[in-house]
């Protein structure tokens, strides 16, 4: 846009600032970032006819260590309950498949199919697609400092946050 379409547009609106206090607060920070960054999520995986916590359930199952549904729940923090619909969700796509532990038939195991790790994949592009977008001021080495910032800060809130060697 040139100088001469802006005169004849007129003076922009001036755009409300936040109160320093708020701008200058980590934790306010954070939150609206956070609140930003999972309405984002949670429209791309709508789209995609699925939500946030397929993506986490088949990420879960990739690293294959905990594959009965109660650990999948605890690990995840969802409600028991809530996971047999997840779970019910991705088994219909034909991304999970569920079979009794021959060892326990009280128990359900679980694991990704090859449409499954398919799925992930595309997953994993949505979210690279919405990082990318949020952390677009950033290099890539503000990116990593900031996520180990984050991850460090995490971890101290809780312990799933800590990755094994």
């Amino acid at each position: 846009m040139n100088a001469a379409s802006l005169e004849t547009q007129g003076p922009a609106a001036p755009v409300e600032c936040l109160p320093r206090e708020l701008v200058k607060s980590v934790v306010f920070l954070l939150g609206r970032l956070g609140v930003a960054v999972k309405m984002e999520a949670i429209e791309e995986f709508e789209q995609a006819g699925f939500g946030p916590w397929h993506y986490g359930v088949l990420a879960l199952l990739e690293e294959g260590a905990r594959q009965t549904q109660g650990t999948i729940a605890d690990t995840l923090g969802v409600d028991r309950s809530q996971l047999v619909g997840l779970l019910d969700h991705l088994e219909e796509r034909g991304l999970v498949e569920r079979r009794r532990d021959p060892n326990d038939r009280r128990r359900q195991m679980v694991s990704l199919t090859a449409a499954g790790h398919r799925q992930l994949a595309t997953f994993r592009k949505m979210v690279r697609q919405i990082e990318d977008e949020f952390l677009a001021p950033l290099n890539e080495d503000e990116r990593a400092t900031l996520h180990d910032l984050l991850l460090r800060t995490a971890a101290h809130r809780d312990r799933r946050y800590v990755l094994s060697a």
